[in-house]
């Protein structure tokens, strides 16, 4: 057998930024321990943070000698994708690990809790009723970081040198600022106001500050855990849901899009395709869920309108918060929270799903095709959407991969969908709780728990990655791993 160097030479690049990546996942990983501070009783869980912490410290900067020191670090074509997957998968590892340490919860659960939290889903194992504060807060970290992206914490914490080409390959298609470095500090920035303003707004309508900042990250991040078993309708309480409801909407738009609001720019901000979009599905989703399904099961019209407005919105921005249970839901009902989850929230924000950028595309790749239809041969007409950088135009190769990026989508959906039935649970159910995983959105129907079995939890872990990283970066890396392990070994033929 005869090796090939120059494959081999590369991956150590590829495990320098892992490296990097780790050492990042470490430091986080210590951030629960500042809940001790106000809660001392609970220092016995300190060593199931500080072990897993202080390992990925140590593997992280032992990885990361591989690039230290060299400026002319580059990956090769699709190496990025590589170095994204694997990156997310040690950061669900090492953040699960002080579930595993501490006794509350098996591998498989371990495993899926810290996916959930860093894919910003939601959907959970544990019994928050009894969960100590500092594994709570631990979620919702995940969740912070998770939403903005691993990779962006690095490029703001180092500099635009490391992770040029993983910026975009995350799934940020916006840089703000031509420096990216100052572009991801930015989006930080904007990310923390949003949760300090919502934490105080949330104390302000009755909420204990330790819960306010759990449901303020949780709210913006579109990530859904929280600290009561009831989730946001254990408030009972109309200015908690508006809060929230807003925190959402925030957390589901373009961080580009943010800049505008920011600016003052809301001419420019209403014009974005996206926005006009999302708006036009939740005015007609809210008021058929109202109307429709919902009179029958609330005592009014406005109690009905305020669960289906809020529930849409968790359910379009990914979220997963909710104030009611559904299982008194209709059909109906269950069927317009199912095609919500599928649509999903804001390309370039925290929101996972297809995303409204290319379900918009799609409508309007259909009726410019209706109007072609009545126009002369000749005509030329501007097929365009509105995006934060002003007017995109779209041509056939765009709506060609945008289309086949929705058909990967639902072929996911209906393979996870599948293995639930074939493990028993019903195909409403089923459906409704595999929109949600692939979704990263977090609302259950009652399908995930601990007493879940363990296929069906690992297939939902896999749902929820190919949610967050966005089906094509696993698919890359994979093939492209395959690829260079074929090249890196070479028949000799003598």
């Amino acid at each position: 057998m005869m090796v090939n160097r120059n494959v081999i030479d590369g991956y150590k690049t590829v495990w320098g930024y892992i490296g990097v990546l780790t050492m990042i996942t470490g430091v986080i990983l210590l951030t629960p321990l500042l809940v001790l501070v106000f809660y001392p009783s609970e220092t016995r869980y300190a060593a199931d943070f500080l072990i897993p912490a202080f390992t990925a410290l140590l593997v992280g900067g032992l990885l990361s000698l591989l690039i230290r020191g060299r400026r002319d670090v580059k990956l090769s074509l699709r190496q990025d994708t590589i170095v994204i997957v694997l990156a997310w998968m040690v950061a669900a590892f090492f953040s699960g690990l002080p579930f595993l340490l501490s006794g509350q919860l098996n591998f498989t659960q371990a495993m899926f809790e810290a996916v959930s939290g860093w894919t910003t889903t939601g959907l959970s194992v544990v019994n928050v009723t009894v969960t100590p504060k500092i594994f709570l807060m631990h979620r919702s970290i995940m969740q912070f970081f998770g939403g903005i992206g691993i990779v962006l914490v690095m490029v703001s914490a180092l500099s635009s040198t490391y992770g040029m080409q993983l910026y975009s390959a995350e799934g940020h298609s916006d840089k703000l600022l031509p420096n990216l470095a100052k572009s991801a500090r930015i989006v930080i920035s904007i990310y923390s106001g949003y949760i300090v303003a919502g934490s105080i707004l949330y104390v302000v309508f009755g909420m204990s500050w330790f819960d306010a900042i759990n449901h303020s990250i949780a709210a913006l991040s579109t990530g859904g855990f929280s600290t009561r078993a009831d989730s946001i309708g254990a408030y009972k309480s109309t200015p908690i849901d508006i809060v929230t409801i807003v925190l959402m909407l925030l957390g589901t738009t373009n961080f580009a899009a943010h800049l505008l609001l920011i600016r003052g720019k809301f001419k420019a901000f209403f014009r974005i395709g996206e926005i006009r979009f999302m708006f036009l599905v939740l005015a007609i989703a809210t008021p058929v869920l109202a109307f429709f399904s919902l009179a029958k099961v609330y005592r009014s019209i406005p109690q009905a309108l305020q669960a289906a407005g809020f529930n849409a919105v968790s359910a379009l921005s990914t979220t997963g918060f909710s104030t009611v249970s559904y299982n008194n839901w209709g059909p109906l009902a269950i069927l317009i929270m199912v095609v919500l989850m599928l649509i999903g929230g804001g390309i370039g924000s925290t929101a996972g799903a297809i995303k409204l950028y290319r379900v918009h595309v799609l409508f309007k790749a259909l009726i410019w095709n209706i109007k072609k239809n009545f126009l002369p041969e000749n005509t030329v007409n501007e097929t365009y959407v509105c995006r934060p950088e002003g007017k995109v135009y779209i041509d056939a190769k765009r709506i060609s991969e945008v289309s086949m990026y929705a058909f990967i989508y639902l072929v996911l959906f209906f393979i996870g969908t599948a293995v639930m039935t074939a493990y028993g649970y019903s195909l409403e159910d089923s459906l409704f709780e595999f929109a949600s995983t692939i979704g990263t959105v977090g609302l259950s129907i009652g399908v995930t728990s601990p007493h879940s079995p363990a296929v069906v939890l690992w297939t939902q872990i896999a749902g929820m990655l190919f949610g967050r990283l966005e089906i094509y970066v696993i698919f890359v890396a994979v093939i492209k791993a395959s690829k260079d392990l074929r090249a890196s070994v070479k028949s000799k033929v003598k």
